[in-house]
């Protein structure tokens, strides 16, 4: 299956920097589980490549997707936000058709 995804550069910087120190070839493993109040969580951790997964590279930064995840991730644009009272990665997922209260949790 192709699939899009869009790292900004922002969150591209920020997966670089994670990555410093990591094995070569290892990346940040983006996925879709179940599990919150609307359904689905996403979930993020270095890890290394598997052979189904799906490979993206922006700017240096390594994102692994699972066969699975590329379902719900499709066409989604991954930034990261630095403010004052809250920092972390923002997903702009246009498959999601609903969010709970807390905004971390989906359905679609």
């Amino acid at each position: 299956m192709s699939a899009e995804l869009t790292v900004t550069d922002r969150a591209a910087a920020k997966i670089r920097a994670l990555l410093v120190g990591a094995k070569a070839g290892h990346g940040l493993r983006v996925q879709v589980v179940e599990g919150g109040c609307s359904g689905f969580d996403y979930k993020m951790g270095i890890d290394a490549p598997e052979s189904k997964d799906h490979v993206f590279e922006n700017a240096g930064a390594r994102i692994l997707l699972g066969s699975k995840s590329i379902l719900h991730l499709n066409g989604t644009v991954l930034d990261y936000r630095s403010g004052l009272m809250q920092a972390g990665f923002v997903f702009n997922n246009p498959n999601v058709k609903g969010t709970c209260g807390c905004g971390t949790s989906f359905s679609a």
